[in-house]
């Protein structure tokens, strides 16, 4: 305020010294008649600043701010500052705004903002993807008009935001999406978009294996309990108990088996369950294979080894030999009496290490392949029931596989049979020593060479 006086004063006391100079000099007509000019002069010179301040303050906002002369150097000096610091606000405010939409744009959510007619003003790209928008077209457009569910509509009507709403994608019905309203400001709203197929497909399997296991208890059940009230209502003869106790007992192992595949596909799935790795030789791990497979067969099937190399591996011996029992085991209960099953290892070129099972018996369609790895799931549910399957064999094989980055590989054909393969990784197999033929030695073993009686008897 002193410096804008000190200036102002300055052009007005200038004129005043020289207007009382030119009085004393020439008279007092010519002293007013240099004030009047200088009055006029000093106004005229405000009357331009003033002017070109009004243009400026008319003007764009980023037009430049004009330069002064005297009193007005500090006025537009003042501006210049208040400019300077708009600009600075406006580059800070612009910085925010940019770290936010970069915030937006790495949510993995879909975010569209809204205004109070739910017309859109700003999408973020993952919207853009899962709502099918388009910015360049759809700015201004009511949401109502690109999100076209009748569901999303009630929602948008009901006014409760509380809770999000499932709804299926408008631009593909595979993907299920959670959609939810967020006001956040008396005239803005927030529509978050959220993914949420494999939530949905978990649920799903849950529920699913829930009434599964359900079904699959109370069939045994049902069995046991009609038994036990015959037995209770009526007086039977040794022949007649004798054989009810027997089929209680088969359903009993029946739920008893379910139960441990149940206990074991958890244990797999369990986070807390690490993998115990550990190197172990491969060809007796198959000696006992193949010897199992003898006993499940029974006789009634032609059962050969074949260990193309020794090797050992690097995994839970446990887990592999549960499942590649497992593939041994369905091989057999899905063969018919004298077919042919083979059991076979080798190590591939790449070092990496495959088991098999091939059996000549009914094959899979093709449209079942993938999904014989489910829980539960069966080809053909009476057939696997009568050979005792829980349907979890497979589910077990998947996830110890899992555990050891294996593959499956599933080669089969109605009527021509299957093959079920397992393929190590090769940092898990490392061939022996050649000592001679492995399949040699597992033939001249007397405990699992093919020589064992077939029983033909029907």
């Amino acid at each position: 305020m002193k410096a804008v006086v000190r200036q102002g004063l300055l052009a007005p006391g200038a004129v005043a010294i020289v207007t009382a100079l030119v009085w004393a000099a020439a008279g007092s007509a010519w002293a007013l008649l240099f004030l009047a000019l200088g009055a006029a002069a000093i106004i005229g010179v405000h009357l331009y600043y003033l002017q070109a301040m009004t243009d400026w303050a008319a003007g764009p906002l980023d037009a430049p701010v004009p330069e002064g002369r005297g009193a007005w150097v500090p006025t537009f000096a003042a501006m210049h500052k208040r400019v300077r610091m708009r600009v600075a606000a406006q580059r800070d405010l612009r910085h925010v705004i940019a770290r936010f939409q970069q915030a937006a744009e790495a949510i993995p959510d879909g975010i569209v903002v809204l205004d109070r007619n739910h017309r859109i003003e700003w999408a973020n790209p993952r919207s853009l993807v899962q709502l099918g928008l388009d910015l360049d077209h759809d700015i201004g457009q009511p949401i109502v008009n690109l999100v076209r569910q009748p569901e999303f509509l009630r929602y948008l009507e009901a006014g409760d935001y509380g809770d999000a709403i499932v709804v299926p994608s408008g631009r593909d019905a595979r993907t299920i999406l959670a959609l939810q309203l967020v006001p956040f400001s008396l005239d803005k709203k927030m529509l978050m978009s959220r993914d949420v197929t494999q939530l949905e497909a978990l649920a799903r399997m849950r529920r699913d294996f829930i009434a599964n296991v359900s079904h699959e208890l109370k069939t045994p059940l049902t069995v046991i309990s009609g038994f036990v009230e015959t037995m209770q209502d009526m007086d039977l003869d040794a022949r007649q108990r004798e054989r009810f106790l027997q089929l209680m007992q088969e359903q009993a192992r029946n739920m008893q088996r379910l139960v441990v595949d149940l206990i074991t596909l958890s244990a797999l799935e369990s986070e807390h369950n690490t993998l115990v790795d550990e190197r172990f030789a491969v060809v007796p791990l198959m000696l006992e294979l193949s010897t199992e497979a003898k006993a499940l067969s029974k006789g009634q099937h032609d059962v050969t080894l074949d260990i193309g190399d020794a090797a050992t591996v690097q995994g839970s011996r446990d887990e592999l030999a549960s499942a590649f029992g497992n593939l041994v085991s369905n091989a057999i209960r899905y063969t018919p009496a004298n077919g042919h099953i083979g059991v076979a290892w080798r190590v591939d070129p790449d070092g990496s290490g495959v088991f098999s099972v091939s059996d000549s018996g009914i094959g899979i369609a093709a449209e079942h392949l993938p999904r014989l790895t489910e829980r539960f799931y069966r080809v053909d549910r009476s057939r696997s029931r009568a050979t005792g399957g829980t349907g979890l064999g497979l589910a077990i094989v998947k996830h110890v596989l899992l555990r050891h980055h294996a593959e499956l590989e599933i080669d089969s054909e109605i009527g021509r049979g299957s093959t079920f393969a397992v393929r190590l990784p090769a940092r898990r197999v490392e061939r022996a020593p050649a000592t001679g033929d492995a399949s040699a030695a597992a033939a001249n073993d007397p405990l699992t060479n093919t020589a064992a009686p077939r029983d033909t008897t029907p």
